[in-house]
């Protein structure tokens, strides 16, 4: 058995970023990831303004523009009629008006990359957490498994990071309250051509709903499908899929025939829920195991990456002192972290039924757009706030007590 100061289960964008701020500070941490990598097609490509912004308040920010990505500088709905834009990012205050696309194994990777600079981080990949040491009431570590067998690994402070199917939330009995969600993801990729559109964007049409990612050479595609509703299209056959992507976006027709069956696809079940209670004692929940957020706005990285750098605020100082955490300070981060999650999931629960289960299930007529919502007094403000720096940007207030490697 080995111990640490503190365990993070999930290397994800907040267990990445916790990770790297507490190594930073001189927390001795370590990160156990349940993959041998962080290639995943369902990862978030988004990184927002806010984030942006802790990468260069981390000095991070020439490494991560020389990551191949995308700039977007606006977002847009295009319906049947038009292309609406609804935020302008460049308007907005900051060094950063943009979202950066970038494919989220290149995100950890700069960040795991950064934190193993600081000899007080470890990394383990393919360490699968099953369980949590209990102690006198409290979490005192986690139990994982990797190739060369078992082991336990006891800490003064755990974090389960490990997204929407926690293990360790659920080997802690917390169990998320689902707020749900109409829709689920038929995800895919065909080739892209220098005569298509060079935007990111989302199309809505009463034939249907899809994302459409530029990846420079190709598109990462999601095709939105009546919440389980996977089987019924597998049932029908590739064409059920086929035609209409080719009816929502026609520019794809000629390569539509590349998509030769559904080993060609994935899919991604929609989740929307939260957490009621954030710990239990000598255990933190943040990012997606706290919080699976709707993959509207794009939002998810970024909320979760807030959350990671809230907790090392307020956590670094007692751990780098080696005091014990107590419950009342996990608390006390929770109820920081709580308004933007709860406000940001209204927000996803108002597009989800005023726009998308209208379009999916044909049944009541989607909300009206304007002709340029981000042009709208006050609303067009407060829409690029909201997508580009959230409801409570955190800034980077530990300060780097620990001399890189």
């Amino acid at each position: 058995m080995t111990r640490n100061t503190c365990v993070i289960a999930g290397g994800g964008p907040a267990g990445a970023m916790l990770a790297l701020l507490l190594a930073r500070a001189g927390v001795e941490v370590t990160l156990l990831e349940k993959h041998g990598d962080f290639l995943r097609d369902f990862r978030g490509d988004t990184i927002h303004p806010s984030t942006l912004q802790i990468i260069d308040e981390l000095g991070l920010a020439e490494e991560f523009h020389r990551i191949p990505h995308r700039k977007s500088y606006t977002m847009e709905i295009q319906t049947d009629d038009a292309t609406v834009p609804v935020a302008d990012l460049t308007r907005l205050r900051g060094r950063y008006g943009y979202i950066a696309f970038v494919p989220q194994w290149d995100f950890l990777d700069l960040l795991t990359r950064a934190a193993a600079r600081y000899p007080a981080f470890r990394l383990v990949m393919n360490a699968e957490v099953h369980g949590v040491i209990r102690e006198g009431g409290s979490v005192r570590g986690v139990r994982y498994r990797d190739p060369s067998g078992e082991h336990e690994l006891r800490a003064t402070l755990t974090v389960a990071a490990d997204g929407r199917g926690s293990d360790v939330r659920r080997a802690a009995g917390l169990v998320p309250v689902e707020q749900g969600a109409p829709m689920d993801v038929v995800w895919f990729r065909l080739p892209r051509e220098p005569s298509d559109p060079g935007s990111t964007f989302l199309r809505l049409s009463t034939r249907g709903l899809m994302v459409s990612i530029n990846r420079e050479t190709y598109w990462q595609l999601a095709y939105l499908i009546p919440k389980g509703g996977f089987e019924a299209l597998r049932s029908e056959g590739i064409d059920a899929l086929r035609g209409p992507v080719a009816e929502l976006l026609p520019f794809l027709a000629g390569r539509i025939g590349l998509l030769t069956g559904f080993e060609d696809v994935s899919v991604l079940s929609v989740a929307l829920n939260r957490l009621r209670r954030w710990h239990r004692p000598g255990l933190l929940v943040i990012g997606d195991a706290a919080h699976a957020m709707s993959p509207i706005f794009g939002v998810g990285i970024n909320l979760a990456v807030q959350d990671a750098v809230a907790a090392a605020n307020l956590l670094a100082g007692p751990l780098a002192a080696g005091a014990d955490i107590p419950e009342s300070l996990l608390a006390r981060l929770q109820r920081r972290r709580t308004p933007p999650t709860v406000l940001t999931q209204l927000a996803q629960r108002l597009v989800q039924d005023r726009l998308i289960r209208p379009a999916l299930t044909g049944r009541g007529r989607p909300l009206p757009l304007p002709r340029d919502l981000s042009r709208l007094p006050v609303v067009g403000a407060l829409t690029r706030r909201f997508i580009g720096n959230g409801l409570l940007p955190e800034h980077v207030r530990t300060p780097e007590r620990s001399h890189q490697a």
